[in-house]
């Protein structure tokens, strides 16, 4: 089987394109009437009702209800375990060619529905028309890559002749995986991390966010559509603490793919830790976490290119992306200049309801996010120099306006721990040198960015700014697959490298064969 080569989906033009943005429009037109409906669990391609039900709402508009859908019980999900590693036996034996010609397929037809899983996205997520559309575009990347990488893997593997011996090196897939995805890249994250299982060979148990479990109940059917066979993907929402629980202690789960914070990624990595009756492996665990990301900008960078690098970097989805800039270290010498620029570029940013076209910032993702967003803000006043924002805005959804606190000390709360919203610490640095220990003082380790015109400083940067993605002179969000394969060192997780050649060797293991030959 042969692909052609590997290309990112391009992204929507929807300022510049008007056939763009009237298909976005009728997609959420259409989206908007399924809003409310009523879903199932979906355990060995069954759908299957429970009396408690688990709903998710439209964060720009708080009281509406985007899905209800069946809530797990820890009972189904031994169920859903235990079935998915019957149907394992089969799907592991499955030509390689035959599963990656379902990523394919699946790959078309979310590039066919590319506005409707958007327009999900808008309403369940509170992504903008742009964050939206990129979700979706990274989601088909991730299809379309992981692809092409099983076709790499599958093929004969070079190994060291031996004479008299037939040597060959396979790579075998691992078993039933627990898939645990976040809210915040609800399509790229849950479709990356489901593809990646199933094309290597895995069964998924995949149990989506509780903020947003309707758009991954659509990728289920669009991997239905594509001729999933029943029992290899079973989507199973409900709570973290019985049924993902479950997932990640049973003995039959043969790995975890987790996304999401840095709490619950540890409280992973011990349960995992613990052998229990019945578990014949030592389970792999595939954690993404959090971040407390930084742009450093120069004495000498372009201070508008960082401005806007900061600014998209900041509040770009509300700032609620692991890799998005949450520290901005300034050297001295342009430190005033730049935070007036800043100011100003921040006040024109546009806050409002996702679903509307011109607005630049949609909602955070529910009242507890907002709670603890408001609540970083009040620390921040005291801590350091409110420049702009600082408050909720009124509306009947989750708004917040875009925050900047100046002159932060180092080792702050607000310039330490993870906020996950719409604010930026602004930290002064005597010089490059110092701005760089700054950037490397916390326990995060994900992206970072520095602007700077001097090619000895970029080459120090490169050198000694330890995160796993590192960008000069552009933005630290916005990692493409192929291109940056994304993934944190420390606290920010394993570095899995997603969307990078190493990545489905997380999700299988390599079986060595040596038979002896006449000569």
């Amino acid at each position: 089987m042969q692909l052609p080569e590997f290309r990112n989906e391009p992204l929507s033009d929807f300022k510049g394109n008007p056939e763009h943005a009237r298909r976005m429009k009728a997609a959420l037109a259409e989206v908007e009437r399924e809003l409310g409906r009523q879903y199932g669990l979906v355990i060995g391609g069954e759908r299957v009702q429970t009396e408690d039900k688990l709903c998710s709402f439209d964060p720009s508009q708080k009281d509406r209800v985007v899905g209800a859908f069946a809530k797990a019980t820890p009972e189904l999900a031994d169920r859903a375990i235990r079935l998915a590693d019957e149907t394992f036996k089969g799907w592991s034996r499955t030509p390689a060619e035959d599963r990656v010609k379902l990523l394919v397929d699946t790959a078309k037809i979310l590039r066919d529905r590319k506005y409707h899983f958007a327009a999900w996205m808008v309403y369940e997520a509170g992504k903008t028309w742009p964050e939206a559309d990129a979700d979706v575009a990274e989601a088909i990347d991730f299809c379309e890559f992981y692809a092409r990488e099983m076709l790499r893997l599958a093929a004969p593997q070079p190994l060291t002749p031996v004479p008299g011996e037939k040597n060959t090196l396979r790579y075998i897939p691992l078993g039933v995986g627990a898939v645990i995805p976040p809210w915040n890249f609800p399509l790229a994250i849950l479709a990356g991390m489901t593809a990646a299982s199933i094309v290597a060979g895995n069964t998924v148990v995949l149990k989506p966010s509780s903020d947003s479990p309707t758009i991954g109940y659509k990728f289920v059917e669009a991997l239905e559509q594509a001729g999933l066979p029943a029992g290899v993907v079973n989507f199973l929402p409900g709570p973290g603490a019985t049924v993902g629980d479950v997932l990640v202690a049973h003995p039959r789960t043969r790995y975890i793919a987790f996304t999401g914070s840095k709490e619950i990624g540890l409280r992973i990595n011990e349960l995992v830790a613990k052998h229990v009756a019945g578990q014949v492996w030592i389970k792999r665990v595939i954690v993404e976490m959090g971040g407390k990301d930084s742009i450093v900008v120069d004495s000498e960078a372009d201070l508008d290119a960082a401005v806007e690098g900061v600014a998209v970097s900041a509040f770009g989805f509300q700032g609620q992306k692991c890799s998005a800039c949450s520290r901005a270290i300034v050297v001295e010498k342009v430190y005033d200049a730049f935070l007036d620029k800043l100011k100003a570029r921040v006040e024109k940013i546009k806050v409002g309801p996702a679903a509307n076209e011109d607005v630049y910032m949609g909602p955070v993702i529910n009242a507890n996010a907002k709670k603890s967003i408001l609540k970083y803000i009040e620390i921040g006043k005291r801590e350091g120099r409110l420049i702009t924002g600082g408050g909720e805005l009124p509306g009947p959804g989750h708004f917040i306006e875009p925050t900047i606190i100046a002159d932060v000390p180092p080792k702050a709360r607000i310039a330490q721990e993870e906020i996950f919203g719409p604010v930026l610490a602004v930290i002064k640095a005597q010089d490059f040198d110092e701005a760089l220990e700054i950037a490397n003082n916390t326990e995060y380790g994900l992206t970072g960015a520095v602007y700077a015109k001097d090619r000895r400083k970029l080459d120090k940067a490169a050198r000694e700014f330890h995160v796993g993605n590192l960008y000069l002179n552009r933005k630290c969000t916005g990692a493409m697959v192929g291109a940056h394969p994304f993934g944190g060192f420390n606290m920010s997780g394993t570095d899995s490298k997603a969307g990078g050649r190493d990545y489905l060797l997380l999700f299988t293991q390599a079986k060595a064969i040596a038979e002896k030959v006449a000569t």
